[in-house]
């Protein structure tokens, strides 16, 4: 198989095929809308917002309730739907290049996708940061790195969020919301991506009324496949190729007058290739290679059904969010990594989530006295997560010992995970002389969990081990905050707020390992927002410190290769500040920026495996994450729009492992995206990583069967494509 270098491009291939496939489904769709009794109408072009005058408000529901982004006494990063698309946004961690102090461990396959926020971060199993999809908590990372298709907005909201959120949002959350579907005309768009790395998308979504004021839909779709970008030198194949398919479609209904609902059913397939993973020193020498006798794959399938109500009532409004979450994963790999038949694994995982919101809040502000008034919300959640791994290491002849001339299979893990928690919360805001906010709020959360765990031979050359166990947790996560507006578009602010993880059990880990604690933090954090020049302008500024304990961090099981478990290894603090700024000068021409600055390390006497770590950095933390942006458009022919955006993204150094042994030196990437808007006409070109960087993201120790001791995946290469589109 013919295939260029990491730092020269793949030749396109044809992808005629897939193209009349797509383009046949699309008139599918727009067919259908006539169906609908819509009457059809000439397109009109609506008014571009690149050319917008100022910069546009912001709302965001990172405390729950829709708010200004400027009155919200916290850090929170907003992804519009107009960013999504000028930036090609596909997945969350494609947004959060804007969101300071913020870095995702990614690998090649796509269910593992971990957000660390100032330092903070867990496992899959057990996120710090949890995402949540149009209010639905994904409470296994697995589900989170999902194509985005419909969304509307992203929010980053850094610092812990327990006391609204509860259980895995110790140091924050990732708010992803769908567009809501249109009562107005039919509306939709259609593009067709493709690139080097034989790389193609064919993407469509359609949204409009079914029933005139009372029923609407919308449906989405896409395709995406590219060719892997690491090289098994043993085969000459490509290792981490890509594909998925992705659909979610909508309906809204208003039954009555201030009454709503909304379900939203949402669905992916993704078959990945095998982890891209080698030895880290063979990794820096030749980047995008490895070396195989085993060539395995990774597929996962998630499907969700969320079902939203609201009421608007003259006191107070009253929703509700109901999510029923289920996904499965298989993934097959080369264990050892090497030319070497020496370790397989097969891997199967499956969940199930059911979560349950109800939630009222006052419908306008209670004025108390003279001057001063109230808002307040309250509700009450429900879940249960239930959790199996049935995962098998073939180990080759001669490998568990000389003495031992068969295959041997380690089980390790068969596991089954039960979870079920409640909670209650409440947050109430006292506004004074209309410039000072006194904000409270609490939540008290319990829930218990229970194992039934496997580890074992076949043959049966040592004891198996069997744990059955339980636990419960219980705690209480506070939140004051004070702001004070200096001027209408100028506040400060200050919080003290608790964050909250629970503990639980590893499907797997050393004997005497199985159970970890529950882990606590706290935050003091202030901050500066104001938006100047009559709103062209727009700056936050924080400041913050981080004080955790029982900190659950993710270490390398010696006994099984490529297994993690969680362990309480003691304390860490972090510290830091971040700024960014968006200003619009001029129609047209948008220019913005980030940075965040983080220093976090676990405290004195935290050991990890017996080893000592006190004052080391925590892994997978930048202590810079930096972009630096513009956007230009303007009108050019007649009625057409010409658009060109860079973006300029740095990390600084991180440390692969609490040892801090390996790391990442700072690297700076480059990405460029432009096109041409005319009528319906859309057409677009980008590159991302200009120029080719080299570097490393995430790597772990990985003992005797790496001679470096650690492997580790190569960052995405340089990548570059157009795409043709319609939007109508």
């Amino acid at each position: 198989m013919e295939r260029t270098t990491a730092s020269n491009s793949r030749k396109m291939k044809p992808m005629m095929k897939h193209t009349v496939k797509f383009l046949g489904a699309f008139a599918l769709l727009i067919n259908s809308v006539p169906a609908f009794g819509q009457t059809a109408q000439p397109p009109q072009a609506p008014s571009d917002p690149l050319l917008r005058v100022g910069l546009p408000p912001v709302t965001v529901t990172a405390q729950k309730e829709p708010e200004d982004i400027f009155k919200l006494p916290l850090s929170v990063t907003a992804v519009t739907k107009e960013m999504i698309d000028s930036m090609g946004v596909r997945i969350v961690s494609d947004a959060a290049i804007l969101s300071p102090n913020t870095y995702f461990t990614e690998f090649s396959a796509r269910k593992l996708s971990n957000a660390r926020f100032r330092g903070i971060g867990a496992s899959p199993s057990n996120p710090a940061i949890t995402t949540f999809i149009d209010g639905v908590p994904q409470l296994n990372a697995n589900s989170s790195s999902i194509d985005l298709l419909d969304v509307e907005q992203i929010e980053f909201v850094r610092g812990p969020q327990s006391a609204l959120f509860g259980r895995n949002t110790l140091g924050g959350l990732v708010n992803v919301t769908s567009a809501r579907p249109s009562f107005s005309k039919w509306t939709g768009t259609a593009s067709i991506p493709f690139g080097n790395y034989s790389a193609f998308e064919a993407r469509a979504n359609a949204s409009g009324a079914l029933i005139p004021d009372k029923l609407s839909a919308s449906g989405a779709f896409s395709y995406a496949s590219r060719d892997g970008y690491t090289v098994n030198s043993v085969t000459g194949d490509d290792l981490d190729s890509r594909s998925a398919l992705s659909g979610k479609g909508q309906l809204l209904w208003l039954p009555a007058q201030n009454w709503e609902a909304r379900v939203i059913v949402s669905g992916e397939h993704a078959e990945d290739g095998d982890y891209a993973l080698n030895d880290l020193a063979e990794l820096r020498e030749t980047p995008h290679q490895s070396s195989r006798d085993y060539e395995g794959f990774t597929d996962r399938n998630i499907f969700g059904t969320t079902i939203l109500t609201a009421h608007k009532g003259g006191r107070f409004n009253f929703s509700t969010t109901t999510g029923f979450v289920r996904w499965t994963t298989e993934d097959s790999t080369d264990l050892d990594y090497s030319a070497l038949p020496l370790i397989t694994r097969l891997n199967g995982e499956k969940s199930f989530q059911f979560t349950q919101e109800v939630r009222v809040a006052s419908a306008a502000p209670v004025p108390l006295r003279d001057g001063t008034n109230l808002r307040w919300q309250a509700g009450a959640f429900l879940f249960t997560q239930s959790y199996q791994q049935d995962a098998v290491n073939t180990i080759g002849l001669g490998v568990f010992s000389p003495a031992v001339l068969q295959p041997v299979n380690q089980y390790s893990p068969v596991a089954e995970l039960d979870d079920v928690g409640f909670g209650v919360f409440g947050q109430a805001t006292v506004t004074m002389n209309e410039n000072l906010d006194l904000i409270g709020g609490m939540r008290i959360d319990y829930e218990s969990k229970n194992a039934d765990l496997k580890t074992f031979y076949d043959p049966a050359l040592l004891p198996p081990v069997v744990v059955v166990a339980d636990d419960s947790f219980t705690n209480f996560a506070p939140q004051l905050s004070v702001a004070y507006r200096l001027r209408p578009d100028r506040s400060v602010y200050g919080t003290f707020s608790g964050g909250y993880k629970a503990g639980g059990f590893n499907p797997a880990s050393p004997i005497g390992s199985e159970a970890f604690g529950e882990e606590k933090s706290w935050l003091f954090e202030g901050g500066y927002k104001a938006r100047l020049l009559e709103g062209r302008v727009a700056f936050n500024a924080a400041a913050f410190y981080i004080d955790w304990n029982d900190l659950q961090l993710n270490v390398v099981n010696l006994n099984v290769p490529a297994q993690l478990y969680i362990a309480n290894v003691g304390s860490a603090a972090s510290l830091g500040f971040e700024l960014d700024a968006s200003a619009r000068p001029m129609p047209g021409l948008d220019v913005f920026g980030s940075f965040g600055y983080t220093e976090a390390h676990f405290g004195e006497g935290t050991t990890a495996v017996g080893v000592d770590v006190s004052d080391n950095e925590i892994p997978n933390t930048p202590d810079v994450t930096a972009n630096l942006g513009v956007q230009y458009g303007r009108t050019v022919g007649n009625g057409g729009t010409a658009y060109g955006r860079a973006d300029l993204v740095i990390y600084g150094r991180i440390s692969y492992d609490e040892t801090n042994a390996q790391g990442q030196d700072a690297y700076a990437l480059m990405n460029l995206r432009g096109g041409y808007r005319r009528g319906l006409f859309v057409f677009e070109g980008w590159i991302k990583n200009l120029f080719d960087t080299d570097y490393i993201p995430v790597a772990f120790a990985y003992g005797q069967l790496a001679p470096s001791g650690y492997i580790g995946e190569s960052g995405a290469p340089r990548t570059f494509g157009v795409s043709v589109g319609v939007k109508f």
